[in-house]
C-alpha cells in the first residue's frame, strides 16, 4: 500500500484533511502470521492493552521458544492455560483457533488468492472469531487497504465527534458507510488517522 497516495486521496474530504494534517500515524509492519495474531487478539478481548500484554506474554513463555504451536496447544490442559490468566472460555477458543489452523493450513494460506470478504467468511467459522476480530486481521496482520470495521467503538466515537452525528445503532452504522464511501480503496488508512486522531484529543 502507498500510503503517499492514500493520504493524497483522503484530503479530498475536508474534514478527514484536517485529521490527517493534525494526526502522526505510528508506522507499522504487517506480521503476515493469521494464527498468531488471532491467539494474541483472542486474548486482548474485553481487557486493557496492559492486562492483555501480560497475559499473552504469560501464555507464549509456556511453550518452547515462546512459540505456541498449534501442534502443542491442542495438546495443552485447559487448566494450563487457565494458570496464565486466561479464563476457560479464552482457553477454548484458542484452542479452537489451533484445530483450525491444522484442519486448513492456515500458516500456509493463500491469502492473496481470497478478497477481504472471503477471508472473513473464512476465519469467522472458528468460534471465538467474530467479523471485527476478522476486520483486524485485514487491517493489521494482511495490510488490506480498504476495510472499514463500522461495529468498532473507536471509529464510532471518532466519527461520531469528527462529523457531530447524532445517530445511535443501526442508523449510526449506515451513516457511517455513507460517509466513509469516498475514503475508497483507502478506508484502512482513514480508520488508523481516526483511531489515532481520538486518541490524541483524549490525552489533550
Amino acid at each position: 500500500m502507498q500510503i503517499d497516495v492514500a493520504i493524497l486521496h483522503l484530503n479530498e474530504d475536508s474534514f478527514l484533511k484536517e485529521v490527517i494534517q493534525t494526526t502522526n500515524l505510528a508506522p507499522f509492519t504487517p506480521s503476515g502470521n493469521v494464527y498468531f495474531d488471532l491467539l494474541e487478539s483472542i486474548v486482548s478481548q474485553q481487557l486493557s492493552v496492559t492486562a492483555s500484554n501480560t497475559i499473552f506474554k504469560r501464555f507464549c513463555a509456556m511453550f518452547p521458544d515462546n512459540d505456541p504451536s498449534p501442534e502443542i496447544l491442542l495438546t495443552m490442559d485447559l487448566n494450563r492455560l487457565r494458570s496464565a490468566g486466561l479464563s476457560n472460555q479464552k482457553a477454548v477458543y484458542l484452542q479452537n483457533v489451533a484445530a483450525f489452523t491444522l484442519k486448513n493450513n492456515l500458516e500456509n494460506y493463500p491469502w492473496d488468492n481470497l478478497s477481504d470478504m472471503e477471508i472473513i467468511s473464512l476465519l469467522t467459522q472458528i468460534k471465538g472469531v467474530g467479523q471485527w476480530t476478522a476486520e483486524m486481521i485485514l487491517m493489521f496482520t494482511l495490510n488490506r487497504p480498504d476495510v472499514f470495521p463500522t461495529d468498532d467503538l473507536g471509529i464510532q466515537q471518532a466519527m461520531i465527534r469528527l462529523f457531530s452525528m447524532t445517530e445511535t445503532g443501526k442508523d449510526l452504522r449506515k451513516k457511517m458507510i455513507v460517509t466513509a464511501e469516498p475514503w475508497r480503496p483507502y478506508r484502512t488508512v482513514a480508520c488508523r488517522y481516526l483511531w489515532r486522531w481520538k486518541d490524541n484529543k483524549k490525552t489533550k
